[in-house]
Protein backbone atom coordinates (compact mmCIF):
# COMPACT_ATOMS: atom_id res chain seq x y z
CA UNK A 1 0.00 0.00 0.00
CA UNK A 2 1.08 3.55 -0.85
CA UNK A 3 0.44 6.52 1.33
CA UNK A 4 -0.93 9.30 -0.25
CA UNK A 5 -1.72 12.91 1.57
CA UNK A 6 -5.50 13.89 1.77
CA UNK A 7 -6.13 16.35 -0.62
CA UNK A 8 -6.51 19.94 0.66
CA UNK A 9 -7.82 21.73 -2.19
CA UNK A 10 -11.45 21.37 -2.71
CA UNK A 11 -11.09 18.49 -6.06
CA UNK A 12 -14.19 19.90 -8.48
CA UNK A 13 -16.35 23.00 -8.79
CA UNK A 14 -20.28 22.66 -7.74
CA UNK A 15 -21.80 21.85 -10.85
CA UNK A 16 -24.17 24.79 -12.09
CA UNK A 17 -26.97 23.10 -13.75
CA UNK A 18 -30.61 21.89 -12.91
CA UNK A 19 -31.59 18.79 -10.71
CA UNK A 20 -33.45 16.16 -12.80
CA UNK A 21 -34.10 12.65 -12.14
CA UNK A 22 -31.24 10.34 -13.59
CA UNK A 23 -30.74 7.35 -15.08
CA UNK A 24 -28.71 5.40 -12.80
CA UNK A 25 -26.27 1.68 -14.42
CA UNK A 26 -24.56 -0.48 -12.21
CA UNK A 27 -23.71 -2.92 -14.66
CA UNK A 28 -19.88 -5.20 -14.98
CA UNK A 29 -19.29 -9.04 -13.50
CA UNK A 30 -18.56 -8.12 -10.08
CA UNK A 31 -20.66 -8.14 -6.71
CA UNK A 32 -22.82 -5.37 -5.17
CA UNK A 33 -25.13 -4.17 -8.60
CA UNK A 34 -28.86 -4.97 -6.78
CA UNK A 35 -27.10 -4.38 -3.24
CA UNK A 36 -25.78 -0.81 -4.98
CA UNK A 37 -29.07 -0.41 -6.58
CA UNK A 38 -31.26 -1.49 -3.21
CA UNK A 39 -29.16 0.84 -1.00
CA UNK A 40 -30.11 3.98 -3.68
CA UNK A 41 -33.57 2.99 -3.14
CA UNK A 42 -33.41 2.87 0.84
CA UNK A 43 -31.59 6.53 0.54
CA UNK A 44 -34.16 8.05 -1.85
CA UNK A 45 -37.31 6.65 0.22
CA UNK A 46 -35.46 8.04 3.64
CA UNK A 47 -34.91 11.38 1.82
CA UNK A 48 -38.45 11.73 -0.12
CA UNK A 49 -41.15 9.84 1.70
CA UNK A 50 -41.78 12.41 4.19
CA UNK A 51 -42.56 14.75 0.96
CA UNK A 52 -45.38 12.26 -0.50
CA UNK A 53 -42.65 10.24 -3.10
CA UNK A 54 -42.48 6.91 -3.37
CA UNK A 55 -40.13 4.61 -4.57
CA UNK A 56 -40.68 1.42 -6.33
CA UNK A 57 -38.74 -1.74 -6.93
CA UNK A 58 -39.15 -4.09 -10.10
CA UNK A 59 -37.09 -7.04 -9.98
CA UNK A 60 -37.14 -8.82 -13.35
CA UNK A 61 -35.51 -12.20 -12.67
CA UNK A 62 -36.97 -12.86 -9.02
CA UNK A 63 -40.20 -14.78 -8.62
CA UNK A 64 -42.58 -13.06 -7.21
CA UNK A 65 -42.66 -15.28 -4.21
CA UNK A 66 -39.73 -14.58 -3.40
CA UNK A 67 -38.12 -13.77 0.58
CA UNK A 68 -34.69 -12.52 0.11
CA UNK A 69 -33.25 -10.04 2.76
CA UNK A 70 -34.44 -7.17 0.63
CA UNK A 71 -37.85 -8.26 0.53
CA UNK A 72 -37.99 -8.57 3.99
CA UNK A 73 -36.47 -5.30 4.42
CA UNK A 74 -38.06 -3.34 2.15
CA UNK A 75 -41.85 -4.53 2.96
CA UNK A 76 -40.92 -3.52 6.60
CA UNK A 77 -40.26 -0.11 5.42
CA UNK A 78 -43.05 -0.04 2.63
CA UNK A 79 -41.33 0.28 -0.48
CA UNK A 80 -42.87 -2.05 -2.75
CA UNK A 81 -40.44 -4.95 -4.57
CA UNK A 82 -42.32 -6.74 -7.34
CA UNK A 83 -40.57 -9.95 -8.83
CA UNK A 84 -41.56 -10.21 -11.98
CA UNK A 85 -40.12 -12.96 -13.67
CA UNK A 86 -39.66 -16.83 -12.53
CA UNK A 87 -36.03 -17.39 -12.05
CA UNK A 88 -32.73 -17.45 -14.09
CA UNK A 89 -33.01 -19.02 -17.34
CA UNK A 90 -31.09 -21.94 -16.35
CA UNK A 91 -33.91 -22.49 -14.01
CA UNK A 92 -36.87 -22.02 -15.57
CA UNK A 93 -39.20 -24.90 -17.27
CA UNK A 94 -40.23 -22.87 -20.07
CA UNK A 95 -38.41 -20.28 -21.66
CA UNK A 96 -40.86 -18.62 -23.95
CA UNK A 97 -43.23 -18.43 -20.73
CA UNK A 98 -40.23 -16.02 -19.42
CA UNK A 99 -40.02 -14.18 -21.84
CA UNK A 100 -43.23 -13.51 -21.69
CA UNK A 101 -43.18 -12.62 -18.09
CA UNK A 102 -40.75 -10.17 -19.23
CA UNK A 103 -42.35 -8.67 -21.45
CA UNK A 104 -45.58 -8.30 -19.01
CA UNK A 105 -43.64 -7.42 -16.07
CA UNK A 106 -41.73 -4.20 -18.40
CA UNK A 107 -45.39 -3.18 -18.82
CA UNK A 108 -45.64 -2.23 -15.07
CA UNK A 109 -42.21 -1.01 -15.14
CA UNK A 110 -43.01 1.20 -17.61
CA UNK A 111 -46.16 2.06 -16.55
CA UNK A 112 -44.81 3.17 -13.39
CA UNK A 113 -41.75 5.01 -14.57
CA UNK A 114 -44.24 7.42 -16.73
CA UNK A 115 -46.77 7.81 -14.23
CA UNK A 116 -44.70 9.99 -12.70
CA UNK A 117 -45.98 9.11 -9.59
CA UNK A 118 -42.34 7.94 -7.91
CA UNK A 119 -39.29 9.55 -7.39
CA UNK A 120 -37.24 6.47 -8.14
CA UNK A 121 -37.87 3.26 -10.18
CA UNK A 122 -35.33 0.30 -9.63
CA UNK A 123 -35.43 -2.06 -12.41
CA UNK A 124 -33.23 -4.78 -11.15
CA UNK A 125 -31.74 -7.60 -13.50
CA UNK A 126 -33.50 -5.60 -16.48
CA UNK A 127 -29.89 -6.28 -18.53
CA UNK A 128 -31.16 -10.05 -18.89
CA UNK A 129 -34.25 -9.61 -20.53
CA UNK A 130 -32.55 -7.39 -23.08
CA UNK A 131 -29.54 -9.69 -23.86
CA UNK A 132 -31.54 -12.13 -23.63
CA UNK A 133 -33.90 -10.44 -26.18
CA UNK A 134 -37.31 -10.49 -24.91
CA UNK A 135 -37.58 -7.33 -24.41
CA UNK A 136 -37.39 -4.95 -27.32
CA UNK A 137 -34.68 -2.24 -26.16
CA UNK A 138 -36.40 0.58 -28.48
CA UNK A 139 -39.22 0.67 -26.34
CA UNK A 140 -36.88 1.20 -22.74
CA UNK A 141 -34.90 3.74 -24.53
CA UNK A 142 -37.68 5.58 -25.43
CA UNK A 143 -38.92 5.10 -22.22
CA UNK A 144 -36.10 6.64 -20.89
CA UNK A 145 -35.92 9.02 -22.85
CA UNK A 146 -39.58 10.42 -22.05
CA UNK A 147 -39.87 9.78 -18.83
CA UNK A 148 -41.31 12.62 -16.45
CA UNK A 149 -38.10 15.17 -15.32
CA UNK A 150 -37.98 14.23 -11.63
CA UNK A 151 -38.21 10.55 -12.42
CA UNK A 152 -34.65 8.61 -11.06
CA UNK A 153 -34.04 4.96 -12.70
CA UNK A 154 -31.77 2.94 -11.46
CA UNK A 155 -30.70 -0.07 -13.99
CA UNK A 156 -28.68 -3.24 -12.93
CA UNK A 157 -27.27 -6.50 -14.63
CA UNK A 158 -24.35 -7.54 -16.23
CA UNK A 159 -23.41 -6.76 -20.48
CA UNK A 160 -26.03 -3.53 -20.30
CA UNK A 161 -26.81 -2.40 -23.77
CA UNK A 162 -23.99 0.37 -24.89
CA UNK A 163 -26.97 1.72 -25.99
CA UNK A 164 -27.99 2.39 -21.95
CA UNK A 165 -24.55 3.25 -21.17
CA UNK A 166 -24.48 6.05 -23.50
CA UNK A 167 -28.09 7.30 -22.43
CA UNK A 168 -27.25 7.39 -18.86
CA UNK A 169 -26.09 9.54 -16.66
CA UNK A 170 -24.20 7.69 -13.73
CA UNK A 171 -22.73 4.28 -14.89
CA UNK A 172 -20.68 2.32 -12.43
CA UNK A 173 -19.56 -1.10 -13.56
CA UNK A 174 -18.75 -3.24 -10.79
CA UNK A 175 -15.39 -5.40 -11.60
CA UNK A 176 -14.48 -8.89 -10.56
CA UNK A 177 -11.56 -9.15 -8.04
CA UNK A 178 -11.99 -12.48 -6.65
CA UNK A 179 -14.93 -14.14 -5.31
CA UNK A 180 -15.46 -16.91 -2.90
CA UNK A 181 -17.58 -19.47 -4.70
CA UNK A 182 -14.90 -19.68 -7.38
CA UNK A 183 -12.52 -21.55 -4.28
CA UNK A 184 -15.75 -23.73 -3.63
CA UNK A 185 -17.11 -21.28 -0.29
CA UNK A 186 -21.07 -21.73 -1.39
CA UNK A 187 -23.54 -18.28 -0.98
CA UNK A 188 -23.95 -17.53 2.24
CA UNK A 189 -27.32 -16.37 3.46
CA UNK A 190 -27.27 -12.69 4.35
CA UNK A 191 -24.86 -11.68 1.91
CA UNK A 192 -25.79 -13.25 -1.36
CA UNK A 193 -29.65 -14.06 -1.18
Amino acid sequence: MQIESPPTEKRYEKPEGERRGLVIVHTGDGKGKSTAAFGLAMRAFGRTHVHGKRVKIFQFMKVPSARFGEHRVFETLGVPIEGLGDGFSWKSQDLAHSAQLARDGWQKARDAILSGEYFMVTLDELTYPLIYGWLPLDDVLQTLRERPRDVHVVITGRRCPPEIIELADTVTEMTLVKHAFKAGIPAQRGIED
